[in-house]
C-alpha cells in the first residue's frame, strides 16, 4: 500500500512554477547565450537585462532544476540544454516551448472549463481562427512553427528511418509533412527511397528549402493539397506523424481509410505520436497531450495502440503492430 505523500501533491500542484521558469529562460534565450559563452551572475544579468532582485534566484533555480550547471560561480548549459535549447543548433526544440509560453500557458488555465464543456480554450473560444490558420499567412511565424515541429519529432523520425524495414519498399509519402524532416530522415538513411511531402500549399517554400538543404531535391518532392479534400498520393508507405490526434474519431477513421486506398497490396501505413499505453496508466505525456488536444481543437484526442489497431483493421489492414520509438512516442504499423 502506498504511503501518503504530500511532496508529490505539492510538486505537481505547483509544477507551473518550474514550468514557467524554464519557459522564461527559453524566451530570454538564456541557453543560446550560454552556448556561446558561459557567464557569471553579473555578466548574465547584463547580457539578459535582468533586474538585480531576480537574477540570482532565477539562475540558481535553473541549477536546482538541472537545466544549468554552476562551477566556481560561472553558469553553464547542461548537455541537454546545450543540445536542445540552443537556437543556433538544428536539434533545437525550443520552438514548441516558445509556443507553449506564448499561447498554451494561458489557455491551460481554462482546463476546468474545458473538462466541463468539452469545448476548446484556444483562440477558437473567442471566435478567432485556429492557430494554424492564424500563422499560415505569416511566412516567418509559419516557418518557426514548422521548424519547432521538426525539433519535436527528430528523434522519432530518425528511429523510423532506421527500424522500419525500408528495404522491402521503394516509395513513401509523408502526410502533413510540415518542414519535411520525417521523409528527409527516411530518404537520407535509405538511398533507394523516393519520397513525397504532402501538405497545404503555403508549406511548400519551407519544405523545399529544407529538402534542398539536405541534398534531396532529386528524390523528394512536394505535392500540395488538403488530406480532407484530396486523395492521399499513392506510395508503398504512407506516414502520418503527429497528425491523427488533431482530429475527432470519424476524421481519424477517414484518414486511415484514405491511407489504405493510397497503398498497393503489401503497402504499409505508419502512424506515430505519443501513443497512450493500452492500460492508460504509464504514458503521462500521451495522456496530457490528449488534454492539450481538448484545449486546442474541437474534436482532437490521443489514443492507445489498441485503439489505432482497431481503426486500421476496420479499414482493411490485415497485419498490425505497435513499436516504441523514443521518449513518449510509438508507431503503429498496418500492412495492406
Amino acid at each position: 500500500m502506498n504511503e501518503p505523500r504530500m511532496d508529490q501533491i505539492m510538486q505537481t500542484g505547483l509544477g507551473f512554477w518550474a514550468s514557467k521558469t524554464l519557459l522564461s529562460a527559453v524566451e530570454l534565450e538564456l541557453f543560446t547565450e550560454l552556448a556561446q559563452a558561459p557567464g557569471t551572475l553579473p555578466k548574465l544579468r547584463d547580457r539578459l537585462r535582468l533586474h538585480p532582485r531576480s537574477a540570482h534566484d532565477f539562475l540558481d533555480a535553473l541549477v536546482a532544476l538541472n537545466f544549468l550547471e554552476r562551477r566556481d560561480g560561472t553558469y553553464y548549459n547542461t548537455p541537454s540544454t546545450d543540445l536542445y535549447l540552443d537556437k543556433r543548433k538544428p536539434s533545437y526544440i525550443g520552438g514548441i516551448l516558445e509556443m507553449a509560453n506564448n499561447r498554451l500557458y494561458q489557455f491551460w488555465s481554462g482546463l476546468t472549463a474545458a473538462l466541463r464543456t468539452g469545448e476548446p480554450q484556444s483562440e477558437i473560444l473567442t471566435g478567432e481562427q485556429g492557430f494554424f490558420e492564424l500563422i499560415s499567412t505569416d511566412p516567418e511565424k509559419l516557418g518557426g512553427y514548422l521548424q519547432a515541429m521538426t525539433g519535436l519529432s527528430r528523434g522519432s523520425n530518425i528511429a523510423i528511418s532506421q527500424r522500419f524495414p525500408w528495404s522491402e519498399f521503394k516509395t513513401a509519402v509523408d502526410v502533413g509533412t510540415a518542414q519535411g524532416d520525417l521523409i528527409t530522415q527516411v530518404a537520407l538513411a535509405n538511398p533507394h527511397i523516393a519520397g513525397i511531402g504532402f501538405d497545404l500549399p503555403q508549406v511548400r517554400p519551407v519544405f523545399e528549402d529544407y529538402i534542398t538543404g539536405n541534398g534531396l531535391s532529386g528524390r523528394v518532392h512536394f505535392l500540395p493539397g488538403s488530406f480532407f479534400d484530396s486523395p492521399i498520393p499513392s506510395a508503398d508507405v504512407v506516414m502520418m506523424g503527429h497528425i491523427l490526434h488533431d482530429w475527432n474519431l470519424e476524421e481519424k477513421k477517414m484518414l486511415i481509410r484514405k491511407a489504405y486506398e493510397a497503398l498497393p497490396s503489401g503497402g504499409a501505413l505508419i502512424v506515430y505520436e505519443s501513443i497512450i499505453d493500452d492500460d492508460r496508466s504509464k504514458n503521462v505525456f500521451g495522456l496530457l497531450m490528449s488534454l492539450n488536444m481538448l484545449i486546442e481543437h474541437p474534436g482532437g484526442f490521443d489514443y492507445t495502440g489498441a485503439d489505432c489497431i482497431g481503426w486500421m483493421k476496420e479499414a482493411g489492414f490485415t497485419s498490425t503492430r505497435v513499436e516504441h520509438l523514443v521518449g513518449p512516442d510509438s508507431m503503429v504499423v498496418g500492412i495492406k
